[in-house]
């Protein structure tokens, strides 16, 4: 590998562990002012690794955030910041589990469908911020902000009893979808656990990211508005074409974060479904750099702490607090913007000093060659 390469992998990899390695000792710190034994919780957590049951678990959370954040990560490739995430991927559920619910065709056509209302609810919710900002230049974070809360009020119409919810004890649920729209998983027994099958969905969407982002003009294109609106305007890029386009593609894969639960599991909508998921992506997508292989290593890292952590509150003779991994999360997403910023910096001066050591190298010998003529 030329040394430039194992430069810019170095810059890559540094800003996600100083985050992590930063977050760690500051959880420590807040573990020691309490009074508390600052190993100890990340041993409990890493004993829960090896059991299969906490492993499936942490797979099928990972693959919800991964989706949620592959969405947050293409607006950002695009210099958007798709705050709505959150709001695009609830809303998306429960329109598609009031579709499950009311339509039965055969499997081969009912999970195209739900996936089809999913992406387009996500892909509508996010389009709205979208045509504001680039018809009347709203800023994406207000507008999308907004959008969420509208978007609690419209979940919350859509499931009153006299509307298409279902009361079922204290829930409120959107009944339960048809069978024909349940997708399989991959079964491990029943002290196991199942693995939802979407989570090859969010596989699938990985490598599209990669390969669109990569391998296609639209890719360049939009990495190419990212950088500066101007320049690409210049090159014949329609910046405003594109800013629409990325939030509606943005909202659509955002769409299919409640999938792998909602057609794997749950099977409905109800009030216990996950809110906050997209705000959660947030911090992944930024820890991951925006990098589908990055942003999977972050979402079962953040997984990881979500399903280990109840370990905490069952260890003797001193139990911890499972919030203890919440904290380290919020740590996690302080530090990376610190560490990321340090980081470019510190490759930048490293840049700026190389091509003046090549400019100081190139001007001596072109005094050699002066001098010998």
């Amino acid at each position: 590998m030329k040394k430039f390469d194992k430069e810019r992998v170095l810059v890559a990899v540094a800003g996600p562990v100083i985050a992590i390695v930063l977050a760690i000792v500051l959880t420590s710190v807040v573990l020691l002012a309490s009074g508390k034994n600052p190993i100890e919780p990340y041993v409990l957590m890493l004993q829960q690794l090896p059991y299969s049951d906490i492993q499936v678990l942490i797979i099928n959370q990972a693959s919800l955030y991964y989706i949620a954040a592959i969405a947050v990560a293409l607006g950002f490739r695009m210099n958007l910041f798709n705050i709505g995430v959150d709001g695009q991927y609830r809303l998306a559920a429960v329109m598609t589990a009031v579709v499950g619910a009311h339509v039965a065709l055969p499997g081969v056509l009912q999970i195209p469908l739900l996936l089809i209302v999913a992406m387009a609810t996500g892909a509508f919710w996010a389009g709205i911020a979208g045509v504001l900002k680039v018809t009347r230049g709203v800023s994406e974070v207000v507008a999308t902000i907004m959008l969420n809360s509208i978007a609690t009020a419209v979940i919350g119409y859509v499931t009153l009893t006299d509307v298409w919810g279902v009361q079922v004890g204290d829930n409120v649920t959107t009944g339960v979808m048809r069978k024909s729209g349940w997708f399989p998983g991959i079964n491990l027994g029943s002290d196991v656990g199942e693995i939802y099958g979407l989570v090859f969905l969010a596989v699938v969407l990985g490598i599209g990211y990669w390969v669109v982002l990569n391998r296609t003009r639209f890719g360049f294109d939009l990495r190419a508005t990212g950088a500066s609106e101007t320049a690409a305007a210049a090159s014949g890029v329609d910046a405003k074409r594109m800013v629409l386009v990325s939030m509606l593609i943005s909202g659509a894969i955002a769409g299919l974060a409640g999938l792998p639960l909602l057609l794997g599991d749950t099977h409905t909508y109800s009030l216990s479904f996950p809110a906050g998921l997209g705000f959660t992506a947030i911090g992944i997508a930024l820890l991951g750099r925006n990098n589908p292989g990055g942003i999977a290593l972050a979402a079962l890292l953040w997984a990881f702490l979500d399903k280990a952590s109840p370990a905490l509150d069952y260890a003797t003779p001193v139990a911890y607090d499972k919030e203890i991994a919440t904290i380290m999360q919020g740590l996690i997403v302080f530090a990376v913007v610190i560490s990321y910023e340090a980081v470019r910096q510190w490759g930048l001066r490293r840049q700026q000093k190389r091509v003046g050591a090549e400019l100081a190298a190139a001007a001596a010998q072109n005094t050699k060659k002066e001098v010998a003529a």
